[in-house]
């Protein structure tokens, strides 16, 4: 939208104020408030902000940033009414000289889609999103104990949780974020919304906004939503599987598709996916970005473990729905919700492009449940696994040009230093289970 466009609706209705948001290089939300009077001044001038305070920005010598707005992401919050009333405008982070910041996650997305409209693509993503619903203790913290016993697709009396996943959804329809649908998921307390498909920038501002929307109205009803993979032990963890496919500009391609190939699936398709799994070690540290993630990515959760594809095995690390045609796609099931949006598309789409470019095949799809197999069944199969550790994530990661290249140097060795610091951190800790089964007996 032009500049007096978005002036004419924050006076028509009657917006108080303006959360200019940005991410830092986790994923989290960063935002500075201002006054609806003051989105001239923020137009010419942006937001300041100190960006030796934000993860992976900047260092205290090089401190004063600027974040721009995009009017293409001005969006009313409707969970915000009266004298309350906000809208949000992502902004693009710039240094003090003016430029373009490439430590900005955002802007590495727009780096990435803008080699796949070099090549003729354009990227779509939809994900399932999922995430508990916990209780909060009598101070207002939260504490991991389901708010319910359901189970997948559970039809659960009018409680907390219904009343939660149908107020998301409206301001969601409201927003205009076309959701396709929320149902209970397999362990108890366990939700999931999902998103129709869009082009990756704008579901990856989207994912920030239903993060922050879903905490929100959680919080409303008493409860706590978490996005942690893996917050209880015994059951299924969250997860993000991304469905995703490419088509060109005006949606009425999908390059995926090809009605006499074998599965339906274009040499194109073959080749992303190819990709997908031969860089799958390598993106594991951006996908899976926690200590706590690669407790979900275990054998016997329905987590993927196994570096595999398949059309309808759900065991595999990549799946291929049913749909054909214009509905052709893939779903990639090993990224969770922890992650940074930006960070996990761009480098999805760079190992599937990568996959293109150096014409990598994949091997044929295996139809069984890997689980099941034997470590030597798998080695015949030539299966591989994902790492099992966010630090041997991390050491893999440090080893590959392609995320050096698709990430920057910024992002790439800011990134390695925070998460090899949690690593640390994680592996000092005595835990809970080291207390109760090695204390007692050594």
């Amino acid at each position: 939208m032009e500049r007096e466009e978005v002036q004419k609706i924050i006076d028509k209705e009657n917006i108080k104020f303006l959360q200019m948001q940005f991410t830092d290089i986790l994923g989290n939300v960063k935002s500075v408030i201002i006054p609806s009077s003051k989105f001239n001044k923020a137009m010419d001038d942006g937001v300041i902000f100190d960006g030796s305070s934000i993860v992976g920005y900047a260092t205290i010598e090089e401190s004063d940033m600027r974040a721009m707005p995009d009017l293409s992401t001005f969006q009313i919050l409707p969970w915000y009414d009266g004298n309350s009333k906000t809208a949000r405008i992502i902004c693009d982070a710039y240094t003090s000289k003016g430029e373009q910041f490439q430590g900005n996650p955002r802007q590495i997305l727009k780096n990435m889609l803008k080699r796949a409209g070099e090549m003729g693509y354009k990227f779509f993503t939809g994900p399932e999103f999922e995430f508990f619903l916990f209780e909060l203790d009598e101070r207002g913290f939260p504490v991991p104990i389901p708010n319910d016993k359901g189970g997948y697709f559970d039809y659960t009396p009018v409680d907390k949780a219904e009343a939660i996943k149908k107020e998301i959804l409206y301001y969601l329809d409201i927003m205009g974020y076309d959701p396709e649908a929320s149902h209970h998921e397999v362990s108890p307390g366990q939700h999931e919304i999902d998103l129709r498909f869009s082009d990756a920038l704008t579901m990856a501002d989207r994912i920030m906004t239903l993060k922050a929307l879903i905490k929100t109205i959680a919080l409303k009803h008493g409860l706590f939503a978490s996005f942690m993979p893996k917050p209880i032990y015994g059951v299924n963890g969250s997860g993000m599987h991304v469905h995703q496919s490419l088509m060109n500009e005006g949606q009425t391609v999908n390059y995926f598709y090809d009605p006499d190939a074998k599965y339906q699936l274009s040499e194109i398709a073959l080749y992303f996916i190819g990709g997908l799994l031969s860089h799958a070690r390598e993106t594991a540290a951006i996908l899976n970005s926690s200590v706590n993630s690669y407790k979900r990515l275990v054998p016997g959760f329905e987590a993927p473990v196994y570096i595999s594809w398949a059309n309808m095995n759900r065991s595999a690390l990549i799946r291929i729905p049913q749909g054909r045609g214009i509905k052709t796609r893939l779903e990639l099931r090993n990224p969770d919700p922890a992650g940074n949006p930006y960070l996990q598309f761009s480098v999805m789409l760079a190992a599937g492009l990568d996959g293109i470019r150096k014409k990598i095949l994949p091997p044929e799809p295996v139809e069984k449940d890997i689980y099941h197999l034997s470590q030597r069944e798998r080695e015949e199969l030539g299966i591989e696994s994902l790492p099992g550790s966010l630090g041997e994530a991390l050491e893999i990661f440090k080893r590959s040009e392609l995320m050096k290249e698709t990430l920057g140097e910024h992002i790439f060795n800011h990134f390695y230093i925070v998460k090899k610091k949690e690593v640390d951190m994680y592996r000092a800790e005595v835990t809970e289970w080291e207390l109760k089964n090695l204390l007692p007996v050594l």
